[in-house]
Protein backbone atom coordinates (compact mmCIF):
# COMPACT_ATOMS: atom_id res chain seq x y z
CA UNK A 1 0.00 0.00 0.00
CA UNK A 2 1.56 3.29 -1.03
CA UNK A 3 1.89 5.76 1.83
CA UNK A 4 0.00 8.53 0.00
CA UNK A 5 -3.06 6.35 -0.58
CA UNK A 6 -3.40 5.00 2.93
CA UNK A 7 -6.08 6.16 5.34
CA UNK A 8 -5.94 5.83 9.09
CA UNK A 9 -8.98 4.44 10.84
CA UNK A 10 -9.91 7.93 12.07
CA UNK A 11 -9.91 9.19 8.47
CA UNK A 12 -12.26 6.41 7.39
CA UNK A 13 -14.47 7.15 10.40
CA UNK A 14 -14.67 10.86 9.54
CA UNK A 15 -15.41 10.23 5.87
CA UNK A 16 -18.13 7.67 6.57
CA UNK A 17 -19.61 8.91 9.85
CA UNK A 18 -19.05 5.45 11.32
CA UNK A 19 -17.45 5.11 14.74
CA UNK A 20 -13.93 3.75 15.00
CA UNK A 21 -15.21 0.88 17.17
CA UNK A 22 -17.69 -0.11 14.47
CA UNK A 23 -14.93 -0.10 11.86
CA UNK A 24 -12.84 -2.38 14.05
CA UNK A 25 -15.89 -4.64 14.45
CA UNK A 26 -16.44 -4.75 10.68
CA UNK A 27 -12.81 -5.73 10.31
CA UNK A 28 -13.13 -8.47 12.94
CA UNK A 29 -16.04 -9.90 10.89
CA UNK A 30 -13.97 -9.82 7.69
CA UNK A 31 -16.09 -7.07 6.10
CA UNK A 32 -13.20 -4.63 5.89
CA UNK A 33 -9.47 -5.07 5.36
CA UNK A 34 -6.56 -3.06 6.68
CA UNK A 35 -2.84 -3.40 6.93
CA UNK A 36 -0.82 -2.64 10.02
CA UNK A 37 1.92 -0.08 9.74
CA UNK A 38 5.25 -0.35 11.54
CA UNK A 39 3.71 1.93 14.15
CA UNK A 40 0.85 -0.55 14.75
CA UNK A 41 -1.79 1.70 13.20
CA UNK A 42 -4.43 0.30 10.88
CA UNK A 43 -4.21 1.63 7.34
CA UNK A 44 -6.97 1.33 4.75
CA UNK A 45 -7.13 1.80 1.02
CA UNK A 46 -9.39 4.68 -0.10
CA UNK A 47 -11.82 2.03 -1.43
CA UNK A 48 -12.58 1.18 2.22
CA UNK A 49 -14.71 4.34 2.41
CA UNK A 50 -16.92 3.06 -0.41
CA UNK A 51 -17.05 -0.40 1.17
CA UNK A 52 -18.20 1.02 4.52
CA UNK A 53 -20.86 3.08 2.74
CA UNK A 54 -22.00 -0.08 0.96
CA UNK A 55 -22.25 -1.91 4.29
CA UNK A 56 -24.39 0.87 5.77
CA UNK A 57 -26.68 0.96 2.70
CA UNK A 58 -27.13 -2.82 2.87
CA UNK A 59 -27.96 -2.57 6.58
CA UNK A 60 -30.52 0.15 5.80
CA UNK A 61 -32.24 -2.42 3.56
CA UNK A 62 -32.40 -4.82 6.50
CA UNK A 63 -29.44 -7.03 5.62
CA UNK A 64 -27.53 -8.44 8.59
CA UNK A 65 -23.77 -8.06 8.76
CA UNK A 66 -23.51 -11.80 8.08
CA UNK A 67 -25.55 -11.36 4.89
CA UNK A 68 -23.43 -8.37 3.90
CA UNK A 69 -20.38 -10.57 4.35
CA UNK A 70 -21.94 -13.19 2.07
CA UNK A 71 -22.59 -10.52 -0.59
CA UNK A 72 -19.03 -9.23 -0.29
CA UNK A 73 -17.69 -12.79 -0.59
CA UNK A 74 -19.57 -13.28 -3.87
CA UNK A 75 -18.17 -9.96 -5.08
CA UNK A 76 -14.62 -10.82 -3.95
CA UNK A 77 -14.83 -14.07 -5.94
CA UNK A 78 -15.25 -11.93 -9.04
CA UNK A 79 -18.99 -12.43 -9.47
CA UNK A 80 -21.71 -9.79 -9.52
CA UNK A 81 -23.82 -10.53 -6.43
CA UNK A 82 -27.03 -8.84 -7.63
CA UNK A 83 -28.98 -12.06 -8.19
CA UNK A 84 -27.94 -13.25 -4.74
CA UNK A 85 -29.04 -9.89 -3.30
CA UNK A 86 -32.41 -10.23 -5.05
CA UNK A 87 -32.96 -13.63 -3.47
CA UNK A 88 -32.00 -12.32 -0.03
CA UNK A 89 -34.36 -9.40 -0.48
CA UNK A 90 -37.23 -11.70 -1.52
CA UNK A 91 -36.66 -13.74 1.62
CA UNK A 92 -36.83 -10.57 3.72
CA UNK A 93 -40.09 -9.56 2.03
CA UNK A 94 -41.62 -12.97 2.78
CA UNK A 95 -40.41 -12.76 6.37
CA UNK A 96 -41.96 -9.30 6.75
CA UNK A 97 -45.25 -10.50 5.29
CA UNK A 98 -45.37 -13.31 7.86
CA UNK A 99 -44.55 -10.85 10.66
CA UNK A 100 -47.26 -8.46 9.44
CA UNK A 101 -49.82 -11.28 9.55
CA UNK A 102 -48.71 -12.20 13.07
CA UNK A 103 -48.91 -8.57 14.17
CA UNK A 104 -52.37 -8.14 12.65
CA UNK A 105 -53.61 -11.26 14.45
CA UNK A 106 -52.08 -9.99 17.70
CA UNK A 107 -53.71 -6.57 17.17
CA UNK A 108 -57.08 -8.26 16.64
CA UNK A 109 -56.59 -10.23 19.88
CA UNK A 110 -55.78 -7.04 21.78
CA UNK A 111 -58.79 -5.26 20.33
CA UNK A 112 -60.98 -8.19 21.39
CA UNK A 113 -59.65 -7.96 24.96
CA UNK A 114 -60.11 -4.18 24.96
CA UNK A 115 -63.74 -4.46 23.82
CA UNK A 116 -64.53 -7.33 26.19
CA UNK A 117 -62.91 -5.53 29.13
CA UNK A 118 -64.82 -2.31 28.36
CA UNK A 119 -68.05 -4.19 29.03
CA UNK A 120 -67.05 -6.22 32.08
CA UNK A 121 -65.65 -5.64 35.49
CA UNK A 122 -64.39 -9.00 36.74
CA UNK A 123 -64.40 -9.45 40.50
CA UNK A 124 -60.94 -9.67 41.95
CA UNK A 125 -60.03 -13.02 43.43
CA UNK A 126 -57.68 -13.33 46.39
CA UNK A 127 -54.12 -12.80 45.15
CA UNK A 128 -55.14 -11.12 41.87
CA UNK A 129 -52.99 -8.24 40.72
CA UNK A 130 -55.29 -7.05 37.91
CA UNK A 131 -58.48 -9.04 37.39
CA UNK A 132 -58.54 -8.12 33.70
CA UNK A 133 -55.15 -9.63 32.99
CA UNK A 134 -55.90 -12.58 35.26
CA UNK A 135 -58.67 -13.62 32.78
CA UNK A 136 -56.14 -14.09 29.97
CA UNK A 137 -55.31 -17.75 29.35
CA UNK A 138 -51.64 -18.76 29.24
CA UNK A 139 -50.57 -20.23 25.93
CA UNK A 140 -47.41 -22.24 25.52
Amino acid sequence: MAVATRLKIGDVAKQTGIAVGALRYYESLGLLDSERGDNGYRYYLPAAVHQVQFIKKAQALGFSLEEVGDVLNVHNQGDLPCEFVRSLLQGKIQQLEAQIQQMMAFKADLEEYRDRWAESQPRPQPGDICPLIETVPLTA
